[in-house]
């Protein structure tokens, strides 16, 4: 389960809402399989894309949306993950991506990137290092 927050547009308070993370070439995506108008939407367009992912962790992260001719695979995508989303999105879950990019322009598609750069690489210098340093300290004794 992921929570997505973002500040409300008009009120400027936390909204915070479950959604399902679509994973697409190792990208993750949101989708909102209601369209356009509803508020998480507008919330995110307002907020110029700053959000906050919870699962597990704090994940402040900026969603890029998608243009709708790079949807369809990720709507697929996200049928095949969501369940309940498959009432919403006039198109079977095992169609031609030729059915999903007919209903693209109406369903957002919000890429994922988080703004925190990953610190798996310099956690990998710091051992290579220290590993350096402890082979050096074994040979001089």
């Amino acid at each position: 389960m992921v929570t997505l927050e973002v500040a409300g547009r008009k009120s400027g308070r936390t909204v915070s809402l479950p959604v399902v993370v679509a994973v697409v070439d190792g990208e993750r995506y949101l989708v909102s399989m209601l369209g356009e108008n509803v508020n998480w939407v507008q919330n995110v367009r307002a907020a110029s894309g700053r959000a906050v992912l919870h699962s597990g962790r704090r994940e402040e992260v900026h969603l890029e949306e998608v243009a709708a001719s790079r949807r369809a695979p990720i709507l697929k995508a996200y049928l095949q993950r969501a369940p309940g989303a498959r009432p919403h999105v006039p198109v079977n879950k095992d169609a031609p991506l030729a059915e999903f990019e007919k209903v693209a322009p109406t369903l957002p598609v919000f890429r994922v990137m988080s703004t925190v750069p990953d610190p798996a690489p310099a956690r990998a210098r710091r051992s290579r290092v220290g590993s350096a340093l402890d082979a050096t300290a074994a040979e001089g004794r």
